[in-house]
């Protein structure tokens, strides 16, 4: 069973460096393609001035008369006329060119492990990626000169290049076959027979017997009875919405030339409760992080979450733990650590680290900080964990670290990673997953409310623009979460019915097509035993969405997904644009994640925030260390406020319960986060 584990894992970890490698190539065949037209920058603004000085010489002999040979031979000749175009047509190729041209410049770096690669995974087709699989087997069997090029789309810019310019060259084909294996690892249509991220979809389904077992199911056995419902409810908020476009009440919105648009909404906080925030937090006295670790870790105990890795025993040296908790968490390391701290040597935390701290350790301890936060009383002034949000937030990486391919031109040049991060209601950051930084993170939403108890009480889920994803609407509505994103671009997003019949004329411009219920009524068994598996926890809810969102054009059951969510999606926005109370709640959602991202920020400054870890295991240690020493200061800021409230109170002061909702647990400034970490003693078990 461990040997097989091990093949899987190590498997997994071959296709995603391919992946990375390969991106790293196309990324490098980009920058050589901008390199040349930079430098050809100064030549065609030299060859654009001469050809409009001659064009405009042109003009003007035409208007007046003269010879056009006279013209031509005063500004530039017949011969430097000659060179002009020679060297226009010259700055055409490169301004056209295509980074498909310099990809092939990757191939020894690709023929150092791919032979190798190619032999040991044991690769399974879709049959239609049969013939990228038999290119597969000849490139495996030495046979490269033999290629064919079958496996290319029709319209494939691969396939130009390769009936033109690359048409004799062998290391361009092999190329183009190693960067369509990479896309076909994304779309599933190439899998691995033993393997838990590119495996085979459907083998990891749960069969159709185990969904009784499923209570998390939000819909109905019937597909045609979810289709009634669900046109059944469209059909009623399109009415709605019909007739406040009639009478040009659209409660902060409007449909203009046929799109829908709604205004930005207004800050909403009362009178008085920043003053009161103010307030709150003067009387709460200036602590060092190590006090506040100490008394936490009384309060909650969350440290015996840590136990010994062979015997199960919880750690007895809480001081060191908490050394190595906190370093963990400020990204200051272990050796720094040890240089900082008054009580422990690097060799000691060390041993403490190797032995007692690791991944399910951090999500036990994080629970039990999570769930003691919730019993304060302060905390319900917040929210009743009935609402979450869902936001990434980008770390800087060392150039050596794992994720050295992984550049997101959104954060820049530079590589890094992201924490993709689940904060409650009440401010506790109950999941957080480190995921790459190339990665899209509408995917993730589903696993940290499906992985954590808390995430399964939560109701209503608040997701930036990067979540709006047809496949999660689709997801989060079948396991029963009301899911609430950001609408990127709305004025060009259009609503796919159930019957066009029952659309009102005002609305007709804003359809955009006919749900396929076919399709879906076909595919619906697998459809909710695909909800049933994420469920199970038998594959993460990310790793199913992201393999179905690669390429459906090739995949029925994720196109079924895609038109249920279309549904969900739909009826989503004309709520979202007739309700204010919502578009305000997901606002309110959103705006706590954002302040949870500056609270870490200001946590994680040691090193400039940049990662330095070479593996991804400790990089989720940081990730993880972090969003525990969050939630511990969270816990902390809603302890103190609410003693500070019950002092105002005593003292007479008002304190109107309205406006406690406004107090947020995400202050640092009362917090000496730097200089030396001192303990208060160091007793054994203490």
């Amino acid at each position: 069973m461990c040997a097989a584990e091990w093949r899987s894992i190590i498997a997994d970890a071959i296709v995603e460096t391919h992946d990375r490698i390969t991106g790293r190539t196309y990324r490098a065949a980009m920058r050589q393609c901008e390199a040349r037209i930079a430098n050809e920058a100064t030549a065609a603004r030299e060859t654009l001035t001469s050809f409009a000085g001659l064009g405009n010489a042109l003009i003007k002999a035409h208007d007046t008369g003269k010879g056009l040979d006279v013209v031509i031979a005063r500004k530039t000749g017949w011969e430097g006329l000659n060179d002009l175009v020679t060297a226009a047509l010259q700055l055409s190729g490169t301004m056209e060119a295509d980074p498909l041209d310099h990809v092939a410049q990757g191939y020894n770096r690709f023929r150092r492990y791919t032979p190798r690669m190619l032999r040991v995974l044991d690769i399974q087709a879709a049959p239609v990626t049969q013939p990228l699989l038999r290119a597969v087997q000849l490139l495996r069997d030495g046979e490269r000169e033999t290629l064919p090029a079958d496996f290319l789309k029709r319209n494939s810019k691969w396939r130009r290049h390769l009936n033109t310019r690359h048409a004799n060259d062998h290391r361009f084909r092999e190329t183009a076959v190693l960067f369509h294996v990479r896309d076909s690892f994304r779309s599933g249509d190439l899998w691995l027979k033993h393997s838990r991220r590119y495996g085979d979809i459907k083998q990891v389904l749960v069969p159709a017997h185990a969904i009784a077992e499923t209570t998390r199911l939000a819909v109905p056995e019937r597909a045609a009875d979810w289709l009634r419902d669900r046109n059944a409810e469209m059909i009623e908020w399109l009415r709605l919405l019909a007739a406040a476009t009639r009478t040009g009440t659209i409660p902060g919105g409007s449909i203009d030339d046929g799109a829908l648009n709604v205004e930005k909404l207004d800050a909403a906080v009362p009178e008085g409760a920043e003053e009161l925030v103010l307030d709150l937090y003067r009387r709460i006295p200036d602590t060092r992080i190590t006090d506040i670790l100490q008394d936490v870790s009384t309060a909650t105990r969350f440290v015996e979450a840590f136990t010994h890795l062979r015997t199960g025993a919880p750690c007895t040296d809480h001081i060191g733990l908490l050394n190595v908790l906190l370093a963990d968490g400020i990204n200051l390391g272990l050796r720094k650590m040890s240089e900082a701290t008054n009580t422990h040597g690097f060799r000691e935390l060390m041993r403490i680290a190797r032995w007692h701290v690791e991944g399910e350790a951090y999500d036990r301890a994080l629970s039990m900080v999570v769930e003691a936060q919730a019993e304060l009383p302060a905390a319900a002034f917040w929210g009743l964990v009935l609402t979450a949000s869902g936001d990434g937030q980008f770390f800087p990486t060392s150039g050596m670290g794992e994720a050295m391919n992984l550049v997101n031109a959104k954060h820049g040049n530079e590589p890094g990673i992201k924490a993709y991060t689940h904060l409650s209601d009440q401010f506790a950051p109950f999941a957080v997953q480190k995921i790459p930084a190339t990665v899209h993170e509408a995917p993730c939403i589903l696993d940290g409310l499906l992985e954590n108890e808390v995430g399964r009480r939560v109701r209503e889920q608040y997701a930036d623009m990067g979540g709006f994803a047809d496949h999660v609407f689709a997801a989060c509505a079948i396991l029963g979460y009301a899911f609430v994103s950001r609408i990127r671009y709305l004025p060009s997003k259009r609503l796919y019915v159930l019957d066009r019949a029952s659309v009102p004329g005002q609305l007709r411009p804003l359809i955009g097509g006919k749900i396929n219920t076919g399709l879906i009524e076909r595919n619906w068994p697998d459809i909710v035993r695909l909800a049933a598996t994420m469920t199970a926890g038998t594959a993460a809810p990310s790793l199913i969405l992201r393999k179905l969102a690669s390429f459906p054009r090739q995949n029925e059951l994720a196109t079924a997904l895609r038109e249920v969510g279309r549904v969900e999606r739909s009826i989503f926005m004309v709520n979202w644009i007739m309700d204010p109370d919502l578009r305000r709640r997901a606002q309110v959602g959103l705006n706590k994640g954002e302040a949870h991202h500056a609270l870490k920020r200001a946590i994680h400054f040691h090193r400039q925030g940049e990662l330095r870890d070479r593996t991804s295991e400790g990089q989720h240690y940081r990730m993880a260390g972090l969003n525990l020493l969050a939630a511990v200061l969270i816990y902390r800021n809603t302890m103190k406020p609410g003693e500070a409230v019950s002092r105002r109170q005593r003292a007479g002061l008002p304190t109107p319960v309205e406006l406690l909702a406004h107090v947020s647990p995400l202050g640092w400034e009362h917090i000496n986060l730097t200089g030396e970490y001192r303990w208060r003693r160091r007793v054994p078990g203490a």
